[in-house]
């Protein structure tokens, strides 16, 4: 032991600064770590997105938004269904094949381009320049549509017309269905968009 005095008022001041470098340290290290982390917008961004459709009523749509794109969930009423096969002579590309990797999964490959028959599940963007296509649900004559019409989407921008099941009809600008973006079942009344693992 030594019989030299401790001063105490030095002893403290050396913690006290020792505590305020060791705080200062940390305040500084943890926004430096966390820019190594993804931002809560990043992971939205591609984020997969559930959605509850048991309120989804025949003949209606909902849109939800995923990667920053507008997704449309329409449940078909089985009229439109029935009428889609009707349609093939009048479409560019009725069975999906043209650029299936970007547009259709296989499980969409169908003439109603969905999982299930009477759910629709579509990026509501038009390849062609990037608009977003208007419903237009109604059957019958309608301006900038044939007097045939059975229900479908009007691009308004350049005239591009799709049917209910996302599907272009021939001669117009767009070169391509709309897209049919990865999404499951997690069940009866619930969809994932964004995954498709077991699909």
């Amino acid at each position: 032991m030594s019989d030299t005095p401790i001063d105490s008022s030095k002893r403290t001041w050396l913690i006290a600064s020792s505590c305020a470098g060791a705080a200062g340290g940390v305040a500084v290290a943890v926004p430096f770590v966390s820019t190594f982390q993804p931002s809560e917008k990043a992971k939205a961004a591609g984020a997969a997105v559930e959605v509850d459709i048991s309120q989804l009523k025949a003949g209606e749509k909902i849109t939800v938004e995923w990667r920053g794109k507008p997704v449309w969930i329409i449940r078909r009423t089985p009229e439109q269904i029935a009428e889609l096969p009707k349609l093939d002579p009048q479409l560019a590309d009725p069975l999906s094949k043209r650029n299936p990797a970007e547009f259709t999964p296989p499980y969409a490959q169908n003439e109603h381009r969905s999982i299930k028959p009477e759910i629709l599940v579509a990026v509501g963007i038009c390849p062609h320049l990037g608009c977003s296509p208007t419903d237009k649900f109604a059957t019958g004559p309608q301006p900038s549509l044939p007097n045939d019409w059975q229900g479908g989407f009007l691009c308004p921008c350049h005239g591009s017309t799709f049917d209910l099941a996302g599907r272009v009809f021939k001669n117009k600008p767009s070169p391509d269905n709309l897209p049919v973006p990865p999404h499951m079942y997690l069940s009866d009344t619930r969809l994932l968009i964004g995954e498709d693992k077991k699909a």
